[in-house]
């Protein structure tokens, strides 16, 4: 079966009685659902939580359907973009001070999501690396590292 991930978010917004509206845009991994809602605070949840829950269900009821179902991002008028660029940019300026001192810099515990997007704004970096431990550790880090020069 195949689901239509902006029918299924209607669904799950609808049963829980918020008014919306949902526009979709492709993104490079896939799918941005931006939700555009009177109620945003109430859909938002404290820090995001609630955003983070609905997408977090979404994209499992979308594997559960389709295996190979592109990972859909849900943001709420625009909340988690303006929240990742305050991330990077935060963690940017750490990145500035391992590029000059060259020690490395262990940073707070994050989601998964979160990690996702730091990896992904270092993955280009010429001089700063991220590291991730791969164990089942419950609250995973990031490291910071200066990259060694490729010989």
């Amino acid at each position: 079966m195949n689901a239509n991930p902006k029918e299924l978010l209607d669904t799950m917004l609808g049963h829980l009685d918020f008014s919306f509206e949902i526009k979709e845009f492709p993104n490079e991994k896939g799918l941005t659902l931006q939700v555009y809602s009177p109620e945003r605070e109430h859909l938002l949840g404290r820090r995001g939580e609630l955003l983070e829950d609905i997408q977090y269900l979404l994209n499992r009821i979308l594997i559960a359907l389709e295996k190979d179902a592109p990972r859909v991002v849900v943001d709420i008028e625009h909340w988690r973009e303006i929240q990742d660029d305050t991330l990077v940019h935060r963690i940017r300026q750490i990145a500035e001070v391992v590029r000059t001192s060259g020690r490395p810099y262990q940073l707070e515990p994050m989601n998964s999501y979160q990690r996702r997007v730091i990896h992904n704004a270092f993955k280009d970096d010429p001089d700063v690396m991220t590291w991730s431990p791969q164990d089942d550790a419950r609250i995973k880090r990031i490291t910071l590292k200066r990259r060694t020069p490729k010989s």
